[in-house]
Order: C-alpha cells, then structure tokens, then sequence
C-alpha cells in the first residue's frame, strides 16, 4: 500500500516553520531570517520514501493583520489550513503561550484534519520547564500529538516524521521520486535575493521589499545562469541603504544571493541587481497581484 498525503506547517512568525521544512525536504527552498514574516508565499517541499510521498507546505507565519500585505499573507495561511491531511502547529520552546498562538487555535475551531503540535527550539531551554508548557497547550486544543523538536539541530523529527507517516491514507505518488519542489528556479532565485535583503539591511526596508525576476537565462553549454532582476521599494530614501554607498550594499546583497544559488542550482550564476521605487505598494491590490503576493 503506497500511502500520501499534504502536510501544511502553520504557526506564528519566526517560530521556526521554515527551517523545519528545509530540514524535512532536505535542501534550503525556504529562506530562513530571524525577523518575522520572512515567508509571503505558500511553498511546497516533497519528501519521499518508498512507500509514502508526503508533500509539505511552508505557510507564511499566523497574525492578527493590519494591512493589505498582510491580510493576503494570512489568506494564504488559512487556505492551507483548509485543504491538508495534516497539520503541524509550530510553537516556541522558549515562550510561554502567545497571543498568535490563541489567534491560530482560534482559527483551527472548524479544522478536521489531526493537528500535531510542534514545539520547536527545545535546545534553547532546559527540560523541566517543557511539560508545563505542554500541559498548557493540551488545555487549549485537542491535539493528536505533541512533539518537541529542534529543527534547527534535527532533533525529534525522525520521529515526527514517522507519526505523519501512519496518519497519512492510502494515495497516489503525486510528484516523481526526484521532485523536491514545485517552486519555480526563478521564484527561488526571487526568494535568495530577498532573504539577503533582510539579512542585510534594518528597520523597515525589508518589509517594503518586493523582488521581481526580470530574466532567467540558463546556458548549459557553459553551466551558466543569468539573472536580472529588480528590487521594489516604497520610497527613496529606502532605495538609498538598498543601494549604499558607491553600490556596496547592492552588491553585498548581489553576492550573497548569488553563492546560495549557486550552491542550490549547481551552476555558475551571473546576478543582475536593479532598484526601482514603487510608492505605497504594499497596499495596494493591484501591485501585491503584480508581485506574486495577493492572488488575482
């Protein structure tokens, strides 16, 4: 019997969801900061076994929204939470019981799926102060499962893993043994750029960040990828700390993103980085549907 299934990974922002999926997949496909709401976009990782492909979905971080941007990012979130076979819940270790923790409980209220409950970090913590939390999570929801975790180090999740395995039912292999993603080369490439991004600069120009994908040219003769693409900010002076002085904040973004991608693609890649003001695009529809944030 082949089993499969779709397993979405919810949680509040920064609670660890990416680096669990990247370590679940096997490979970086989700970019990883330690700032909130680093992930916009629902993205699929495959993990395949001989008798079960399990097929995961990386969720923008669950919130109380206030704008436009956000509002999208939570639609996405509850999308996922309504058409998976399994849920994994993403908690902290290291914090007591959210306020974002009750806002997703809250909106797990008409769910059918099993929710597992995830507490990641457990290497920032000492143990006796794990079953207090976890005793309070049980009086919170019903779930089927509770297991620490360190995404981080890779402790605990051979055995989540395995739980997933025997929830999951019998179905058919959705993607071959070979697919990891369904994410798009040029979309990653989008999403290297934009971690660098944030990993690089403060305040509050990540988050007034849109990257768009210009070209993507691969030239297997040469084992060779060239990529244009644009950096989209709200207002000038934010265009001015992209850049930096005499460029060198642009190329330190450029030369990062570019040895991330190399190492994910396999392949020498020339990176082309352009900085475009777009006034008040984070709230507007019709520039979010153009970045690939909002859904047309």
């Amino acid at each position: 019997m082949f089993k499969s299934g779709f397993i979405g990974i919810i949680g509040r922002p920064n609670a660890g969801k990416s680096t669990l999926f990247n370590a679940v997949v096997g490979n970086k496909i989700s970019i990883i900061s330690d700032r909130p709401q680093t992930t916009r976009n629902k993205i699929t990782g495959i993990k395949n076994y001989p008798d079960t492909q399990m097929i995961f979905l990386d969720t923008p971080g669950m919130h109380k929204p206030k704008t436009p941007m956000n509002r999208a990012m939570v639609q996405t979130t509850r999308e996922t939470i309504s058409g998976v076979d399994v849920l994994l819940m993403l908690v902290e270790a290291n914090t007591d019981v959210h306020s974002h923790d009750l806002f997703l409980i809250e909106s797990l209220s008409q769910t059918k799926v099993p929710v597992i409950l995830v507490i990641n970090k457990i290497d920032l913590i000492e143990n006796k102060f794990l079953l207090p939390l976890i005793n309070k999570f049980r009086t919170l929801y019903n779930f089927q499962e509770i297991f620490p975790i360190s995404a981080l180090k890779g402790d605990g999740i051979k055995d989540l893993l395995n739980t997933v395995k025997k929830i999951l039912a019998e179905g058919p292999k959705y993607y071959s043994d070979d697919f990891q993603t369904d994410a798009t080369e040029r979309f990653i490439a989008g999403e290297f750029i934009r971690e660098k991004i944030i990993l690089c600069t403060k305040q509050e120009v990540p988050y007034s960040t849109a990257v768009q994908i210009d070209l993507f040219k691969e030239d297997e003769t040469k084992n060779l990828i060239s990529i244009a693409a644009t950096i989209n900010v709200e207002k000038e002076s934010q265009k001015a700390i992209m850049i930096g002085k005499k460029g060198a904040m642009l190329k330190k973004i450029g030369t990062q993103a570019r040895l991330e991608m190399e190492k994910l693609f396999g392949a020498k890649v020339f990176l082309k980085l352009f900085v475009r003001v777009r006034k008040e695009w984070t709230t507007s529809d019709k520039m979010l549907q153009e970045f690939g944030i909002l859904k047309n």
